[in-house]
């Protein structure tokens, strides 16, 4: 084939001429380079290749990560993890060979991604993430994506995310508020996480976290700051009193100080707080920090009864409390404390226990196990009052766009949304862009400390940087962002 069969076949002299008036009609400094993204432009869009492998999460326990790539480039994604699934959740797919990883390899995961998911998607167009989503949900033809892993099928849905924002070339939390059809771009109140206990931590504290919540801040970097000071206030406070130990970190970067057992009803959650409020105090913050507890309290629900003493190796028996000592509980922690949110207030099967909490309207309650993110228990707790929040955990539905539909349930509801963290993390910052794109009231990502937490956290400050003045920090209306 000659040099003029080829340009005729392709059409080339043509597309390079258009390429060159454009450059000459934009007068660009550079037409090379002009040229050359105009001509990037006229390929249609498609994704070329995926390839995936096994990393290690914030745990040190294996995880996915994909590379997926078009004619715009490669675009990277690892999925999360959490310390378990629950019964409602997708299923992370695991190997099973005790021999390796403890049983935690993902192997099989990556493989179904590069065999299998693979040749499913390959050629679609990433912009249509629907249509991606879709063509994995149905590779895996079963409820809880225990097939293909919700694992491998998250990691890659994400992935074709961030590459259909690149081909539309808009930020990537633009491209997810296209995706749901929203179109305020709003910065999150961060709920960040000062004190970790129950199944996070090694300490006596029954309760899983203490978090603040920076809702007088008029900007997200001025957030950051107040979280930042508090956390390393709340540090200087519990050297104070515990010793230098008393500084070591959950899971998600939260402080675990071994707080004092008590027999005596519940004096370890008010010991947690007044720590907390110590360090606020020295901040100068009081009137800008609310108190948010997530409770988790399936962890320690035996029967009908909740056992606060349950990570005690000498139990008495006499910290067993019922569902509405419980309430009691916290009707009392909330008048003492500036607590405005409390997650998980009940084990995840005591409907009526949060039913009647949650009707009392003392403060925001937020289903966590609850939930599931699952969208037959969300529509059962719309219906049945039972909370009045989401906390989103994409990993439990496997999906970038069955995220959005479940959060569009939680607004039509009128509920607060959280965005959440998963104990079992990585540097991979995609929550920060959700939380923007789906303008959720809060986002929960753990500590200000810990590569893997700050990279949701740092996120948000690029984002709010990039969109300039017109960024909007919820502030005060977290709860109805």
């Amino acid at each position: 084939m000659s040099v003029q069969d080829y340009l005729d076949k392709h059409l080339l002299s043509r597309k390079i001429e258009d390429a060159v008036n454009a450059a000459v009609r934009a007068k660009s400094p550079d037409p090379v380079l002009f040229i050359s993204n105009h001509m990037r432009k006229a390929v249609p869009s498609a994704i070329i290749r995926v390839k995936a492998r096994q990393i290690l999460d914030s745990r040190g326990i294996p995880t996915v990560e994909v590379d997926l790539y078009t004619n715009k480039g490669m675009f990277r994604a690892s999925a999360p993890s959490g310390a378990h699934s629950g019964m409602y959740g997708a299923i992370e797919l695991r190997d099973g060979d005790k021999a390796t990883y403890l049983g935690n390899g993902v192997s099989k995961a990556v493989r179904n991604i590069n065999e299998k998911i693979s040749e499913a998607i390959v050629g679609m167009d990433p912009i249509l993430q629907n249509q991606i989503d879709q063509a994995m949900i149905d590779l895996d033809k079963t409820e809880k994506k225990g097939e293909l892993g919700a694992n491998a099928i998250l990691a890659v849905s994400i992935a074709a995310c961030r590459a259909g924002a690149a081909e539309k070339e808009v930020p990537l939390y633009k491209h997810i508020a296209d995706l749901s059809g929203g179109g305020n771009h709003v910065l999150p109140v961060p709920a960040f996480t000062l004190i970790s206990g129950g199944k996070h931590a090694g300490n006596n504290l029954a309760i899983r976290e203490i978090m603040i919540l920076p809702v007088g801040a008029q900007r997200f970097e001025e957030a950051m700051q107040m979280g930042s000071e508090t956390y390393h206030h709340l540090k200087a406070v519990i050297s104070e009193k515990y010793g230098a130990h008393g500084c070591n970190v959950g899971e998600d970067g939260g402080l675990a100080p071994d707080i004092t057992r008590h027999w005596v009803y519940f004096c370890s959650f008010k010991e947690g707080l007044d720590l907390v409020m110590e360090a606020i105090s020295r901040t100068g913050y009081t009137n800008k920090l609310k108190i948010a507890i997530d409770i988790a309290a399936t962890d320690f629900c035996i029967g009908s009864k909740y056992d606060l003493d349950f990570k005690s190796p000498k139990k008495s028996g006499q910290n067993f409390k019922s569902g509405e000592e419980m309430i009691e509980i916290y009707k009392e922690l909330c008048k003492d404390y500036p607590i405005v949110s409390i997650e998980d207030p009940f084990d995840k099967e005591d409907w009526e226990q949060v039913k009647h909490f949650s009707g009392l309207g003392i403060c925001q309650v937020v289903g966590d196990d609850l939930l599931m993110s699952n969208p037959k228990r969300i529509e059962r707790a719309i219906q049945e009052h039972a909370c009045n929040a989401l906390l989103l955990k994409v990993n439990q539905l496997g999906t970038v766009t069955e995220a959005i539909e479940v959060v569009k349930m939680a607004r039509d509801a009128k509920w607060g949304v959280v965005i959440s963290q998963r104990s079992g993390e990585t540097d991979d910052s995609f929550l920060a862009d959700l939380s923007v794109g789906l303008a959720t009231g809060r986002i929960k990502a753990g500590a200000p400390c810990r590569g893997e937490r700050l990279a949701k956290y740092n996120q948000l400050i690029r984002i709010e940087e990039e969109i300039g003045d017109q960024a909007s920090y919820v502030g005060q209306n977290w709860r109805h962002a």
